[in-house]
């Protein structure tokens, strides 16, 4: 009793079907598409613009990676308190 039905739905598209019009709904639709459209346009060019960014970037930087190893360094040779013998 308190969900709707196949009936109730079908009563009240109809009525907004009335009321809107058929040409004045579709082009509600058709923006609604188009907004979709060129927001997903909207996000591949960010995406685009990050990458030209990136490129650019490591274009400019440029310099050689140095890879020599480091020398290791070690310890003092000067004994521990604990390793003195009375």
């Amino acid at each position: 009793m308190g969900s709707f039905s196949f009936w109730h739905i079908l009563i009240l598209a109809i009525i907004v079907l009335l009321l809107f019009g058929g040409n004045r709904f579709s082009a509600m639709m058709g923006d609604v598409a188009k907004g979709l459209k060129s927001f997903k346009q909207g996000m591949a060019d960010d995406e685009d613009e990050k990458k030209q960014r990136y490129e650019e970037q490591r274009k400019l930087d440029n310099r050689p990676i140095d890879v020599t190893p480091e020398q290791r360094r070690t310890e003092d040779p000067v004994a521990r308190s604990d390793d003195r013998q009375p």
